[in-house]
């Protein structure tokens, strides 16, 4: 046996034990999760096929098609919570007074476990504790104050709230490692020419980093639609608070609707990969270079020199 076929032996070697587990424990239950959706049954008992209908429950009933409308709250505050994580982390790459304090800081709740940051909001969140003590100190009515775990205006808000507060941390490291790799030359040559900090965040900092934003960006937007903890925790998806997964939760475990758990499961999982197919489209189009090495930005800027110049692209 030659060197080649060694290689080619220790190498299935060594892929066949962690094949077989991705297999056992990842596809195989997805296909018996996708088998489960087509049929009307519980953990134990009689199953029935009902086929599809499973599928377009999802869609008619009021409770479950609500849930995903509540994605849009988790949505809005993904993009605040990047926004927030790549300020914080443009101000702490460079020389700040205490930054590796606010580091740590910022950084800390995303360490807490999802379920004690529930429980911490919970106490936070409920009438007349601390939200209330804090606005009724700076001089508020309590009165005037709502219910903000049952108030269906804002509850959805402050719980999604929540989620900008744990994960803003985890964001925030993933820019400063790519902000920290940016060439330091770029910055001296950016202070030669008399760059602002402005200019030096638009043409410098965020053409480096877009691989990390388009990744910090599919993380965000596929953990909003999949969000668990905070409405489970806090409010036990009580006053219109039950997103997708708690609602998933209740279908499998208290109503055992399991055929029907099993194909909101399989719906999520189409909606986060459309999402990722999406979200790489369009970084394709307006980030990647194309055959003459522009990108979209400078294919525009081009566009508006030569038409200034009377000329076409």
């Amino acid at each position: 046996m030659n060197i080649r076929h060694q290689q080619i032996v220790v190498t299935l070697a060594f892929m066949f034990i962690p094949l077989v587990l991705l297999f056992l424990f990842t596809y195989l239950p997805f296909f018996k999760m996708a088998q489960f959706s087509l049929y009307e049954m519980r953990y134990i008992g009689r199953r029935v096929f009902v086929g599809f209908q499973n599928y377009k429950d999802v869609f008619i009933r009021p409770d479950i098609f609500n849930s995903l409308r509540l994605s849009l709250y988790y949505l809005v505050a993904s993009f605040v919570q990047l926004a927030l994580a790549l300020f914080f982390a443009t101000m702490l790459s460079f020389k700040t007074k205490m930054g590796d304090f606010f580091k740590g800081i910022i950084f800390f709740p995303y360490l807490v476990s999802g379920i004690a940051i529930g429980f911490i909001f919970k106490f936070f969140f409920t009438r007349g504790f601390v939200l209330d003590s804090l606005l009724i100190f700076l001089g508020f009515q309590q009165e005037a104050l709502p219910y903000w775990l049952r108030d269906t205006s804002v509850n959805n808000i402050m719980l999604a709230g929540t989620s900008v507060w744990r994960y803003m941390g985890q964001n925030m490291v993933l820019f400063i490692g790519a902000i920290m790799a940016v060439d330091p030359q770029l910055y001296e040559a950016a202070d030669i020419d008399g760059a602002t900090a402005w200019h030096k965040f638009r043409n410098i900092i965020l053409p480096s980093i877009q691989t990390i934003v388009v990744l910090n960006l599919i993380l965000s937007i596929t953990g909003s639609i999949s969000a668990f903890e905070p409405p489970y925790v806090i409010t036990n998806g009580t006053f219109d608070t039950g997103t997708y997964f708690v609602i998933m939760n209740r279908m499998a475990h208290e109503l055992q609707k399991v055929g029907l758990a099993s194909a909101m499961a399989v719906i999520l999982m189409l909606i986060i990969v459309l999402v990722t197919l999406f979200q790489k489209t369009i970084f394709r189009i307006f980030f990647e270079p194309d055959n003459r090495g522009y990108t979209f930005s400078e294919r525009r800027s081009i566009k508006k020199r030569n038409a200034v110049q009377g000329g076409t692209l």
